[in-house]
């Protein structure tokens, strides 16, 4: 099954119809590590030279690993969006927030050219996932902290307990309903991921030169956006959750584990700053 999302098409693994799809054994055309001659197989003692080689097994991904290492992941987002709020100034009114907005604006955009590196890299590099977790941590603070004043200490709270309520729904309905992911439907996603980030940096660059459209504001236009965000993604989280489902199945290297880390982690990101500004447009005066 070929995954048509970056994060997970580079693993071979992962597109294999099945966990020994590519196997070979001595007699069918293929190189064998056994020798021709019985005789000279080996009975395995240890220290000893034998006919054949064995590839050490490092691991295969499981539930456990995956929960692990998005956990450690999820932890460097939270420690550094603590962090980033603790040692910045107070947001006070009629106060100067540029420091914020530089943290939560150098933190986006290194985020995001880590997740392209972790999205196109050809081997997973834990570095690199744990790199964006501490950047997104850094964006994610600043964010907060100036949500925080603005629109009440309900708007932060409510998004944290939200996300991971979506988190917790979409799990259930993904197991309980039985949801099968399909190539229309991974392909649509995708679709729809890169034509919101691309309307964000475009966002974003109009601001630079004073133009402020509100596609991602606490505005009415932001809320279709935010909306349309939030339900993004939820459906990001069900292409996170078959992809471990299948690369369980598949007997993917435990190394792997780190992409499920990383995608859930951008999952959750992005369903907690769609709905921190959807909280806050119900809750500014």
């Amino acid at each position: 099954m070929q995954s048509n999302n970056p994060v997970f098409r580079r693993s071979g693994e992962f597109n294999r119809s099945g966990a020994y799809a590519n196997q070979t054994y001595a007699g069918n055309g293929t190189t064998s590590g056994y020798g021709s001659d019985p005789s000279t197989w080996g009975v395995g003692v240890p220290g000893e030279t034998t006919g054949y080689t064995t590839t050490p097994d490092q691991g295969r991904m499981t539930i456990d690993s995956v929960v692990q290492k998005t956990g450690i992941s999820l932890g460097v987002v939270i420690l550094t969006a603590i962090a980033t709020w603790v040692l910045t100034p107070d947001v006070l009114p009629g106060a100067d927030i540029s420091a914020l907005m530089a943290a939560a604006t150098i933190g986006s955009l290194g985020a995001f050219a880590l997740s392209m590196v972790n999205s196109f890299k050809k081997v997973v590099s834990p570095a690199l996932v744990l790199a964006f977790a501490a950047l997104e941590g850094v964006a994610l603070g600043a964010i907060s902290k100036i949500f925080d004043a603005q629109f009440g200490d309900g708007v932060v709270s409510g998004a944290v307990f939200g996300t991971f309520a979506a988190f917790a729904g979409t799990l259930a309905a993904y197991k309980f309903l039985n949801i099968k992911v399909g190539d229309k439907f991974r392909r649509g996603v995708m679709a729809a991921v890169f034509g919101m980030v691309g309307l964000s940096l475009v966002s974003l660059v109009m601001s630079l030169f004073g133009f402020n459209i509100g596609l991602f504001g606490v505005t009415g236009i932001g809320m279709i956006t935010a909306v349309a965000g939030l339900v993004l993604g939820v459906f990001m989280l069900i292409m996170d959750f078959d992809f471990v489902e299948q690369g369980i199945a598949n007997r993917l290297p435990e190394r792997d584990s780190w992409i499920a880390a990383f995608a859930m982690t951008v999952s959750l990101v992005w369903i907690y700053t769609n709905l921190l500004r959807i909280l806050a447009f119900f809750n500014q005066d």
